[in-house]
């Protein structure tokens, strides 16, 4: 990929996985994490759509912003090249994600209002920032909302990773953890490992010890076991897509947990900003699973853990049905059942 690597140490300020600096897009390598904090820059919208394929930058709200920055990087071409390989490409370099194609064709309307390349590409850079701005804002609302939900000295069990890693810089279910630490009434977390690609081990862990909250990681089989035992208060995702009825794709192993969640007796939350709800999509069954490459099962992190040629699904997200949701939080509030006509009302 085209761009200078950058390694940097890491230290207890929040992480923020992306900014546009100099006229490039500087992207924190979450490939790398934690054993390296390295940073790459960005100059051409190619390599923002590879750095979403390959995960140097993840999670659905922070490629959102990428995307939008993407098409910045595009926009000077705007005015005399036709502009759907742009956002074909964009959108399409994680296909479950809403917030993706959702961020990419509200930067395009923008620039496409522009006379010359170069206006082209100040509007479109200006729509970037404002979406990473109104992200970073929803994130901070959906902490707040989030947060009023739980017990005090409440305990919560999160899968993948749903922080500023994944986000413009703060997170929607780990905003959740995160306001309620900052109020005072959070006890701690538990982790899943979040395979094939560890997102829980390596991104979530680290997030929250970089800021001292305290955190507890387990292999994800444990969670059976963890919510039998008592003591967690909720459980709390993220989502990449929420259906129109409420239904929610989210990371794999994300169904799981919400049929345990319900055999226990322990609400099952979700967080995520109101752009990741797709009113236009009806139901979970609508929704693209994307399917990844099996090495990452077979393979994880480069370890052979299969034997070779060994046939592999690895589907990276699976759909939550909306009757074992207890709520859904964005940043414009808490939406209880029937989520066809909460969610609608959010938008209306």
């Amino acid at each position: 990929m085209v761009g200078e690597t950058i390694t940097t140490t890491a230290n207890k300020a929040r992480v923020k996985p992306l900014e546009w600096t100099g006229g490039r897009l500087r992207l924190l390598d979450q490939r790398l994490l934690p054993a390296r904090v390295e940073h790459v820059e960005l100059d051409r919208w190619q390599d923002v759509v590879a750095a979403i394929q390959s995960m140097q930058v993840r999670g659905a709200p922070a490629i959102g912003v990428a995307g939008a920055y993407g098409l910045a990087l595009a926009a000077s071409s705007l005015a005399h090249l036709d502009a759907e390989p742009f956002q074909r490409d964009l959108a399409a370099a994680r296909p479950t994600a809403i917030n993706l194609p959702w961020a990419v064709a509200r930067t395009l309307r923008a620039a496409e209002a522009a006379s010359t390349p170069a206006e082209a590409a100040e509007l479109a850079l200006a729509e970037a920032e404002v979406i990473e701005a109104e992200d970073l804002r929803a994130n901070m609302a959906i902490g707040a909302h989030g947060a009023a939900l739980l017990p005090p000295n409440a305990r919560v069990l999160t899968h993948c990773n749903t922080g500023a890693l994944a986000t413009a810089g703060y997170g929607t279910a780990l905003g959740v953890v995160r306001a309620a630490w900052e109020r005072g009434a959070l006890a701690g977390v538990v982790a899943t490992e979040t395979r094939p690609l560890l997102q829980g081990s390596r991104l979530t862990a680290w997030e929250l010890a970089q800021e001292g909250i305290p955190v507890t990681l387990i292999v994800d089989g444990a969670a059976a076991s963890v919510l039998r035992d008592g003591g967690i208060d909720a459980v709390i995702v993220g989502a990449d897509r929420i259906a129109a009825n409420g239904d929610v794709a989210n990371k794999i192993g994300t169904y799981a947990l919400a049929l345990l969640a319900r055999a226990h007796g322990v609400p099952f939350y979700v967080a995520a900003p109101s752009t990741t709800v797709d009113l236009d999509t009806p139901t979970g069954d609508a929704i693209t699973v994307e399917q990844r490459d099996p090495d990452e099962v077979a393979a994880p992190l480069g370890v052979q853990a299969a034997p070779e040629g060994i046939a592999v699904s690895n589907p990276a997200f699976d759909v939550t049905p909306a009757e074992l949701v207890t709520a859904i939080v964005t940043e414009r509030g808490v939406h209880t059942p029937p989520y066809a006509e909460s969610l609608r009302a959010e938008a209306d």
